[in-house]
């Protein structure tokens, strides 16, 4: 059974996904995509967007979607790794155009760093493409160090961030 999760960011609702949610979820993954001139590929690297309960709950992650007045404009999730023991990758962490340059992602990234942590697990890792300027910012902000090993072919980045090193505060709702 997943772990539940809800939370606001002003007119956003934070929840877990639902599988009614899977096709919109996937669907703005796919626009967001186009949108930089990526691809989504729901059969390879975005088969974990269609197979939410196989690739996040069965594996002891979780995965989010952000909706507004009942319409689905974020998502983001994280599932364990075999990049280390304590180790998670942060994964589909997107925003449709409406929902962003309000501070929603920063909110949403700390939210779920918060919720890693308090699972125990300590060390976070993501693959990213610099086409992605603002989230790469954002990472960067946040304390994410380059790493090595990009494994997806549509990213050219890969960050990791030690939750026990960077001091990373459980945030308390």
């Amino acid at each position: 059974m997943p772990i539940e999760h809800r939370s606001t960011f002003g007119p956003y609702l934070i929840r877990s996904w639902q599988p009614g949610d899977r096709d919109d979820a996937l669907a703005l993954i796919a626009q967001v995509l186009k949108e930089y001139g990526l691809t989504c590929e729901p059969a390879d690297s975005d088969r974990d967007a269609r197979e939410v309960e196989a690739c996040y709950w069965e594996t002891g992650g979780e995965f989010w979607v952000v909706e507004v007045d009942g319409v689905l404009v974020g998502t983001a999730g994280y599932r364990p790794t075999s990049r280390g023991p304590g180790a998670v990758e942060l994964r589909k962490m997107y925003l449709l155009p409406q929902a962003r340059g309000q501070g929603l992602g920063r909110y949403l990234l700390g939210t779920m760093e918060a919720a890693i942590q308090r699972r125990g697990f300590d060390e976070i890792w993501l693959e990213t493409a610099s086409v992605l300027k603002a989230a790469v910012g954002l990472y960067e902000a946040s304390g994410y160090e380059p790493a090595t090993g990009v494994e997806t072919a549509r990213c050219d980045r890969i960050y990791r961030k030690n939750l026990i090193q960077s001091g990373v505060s459980v945030v308390k709702r």
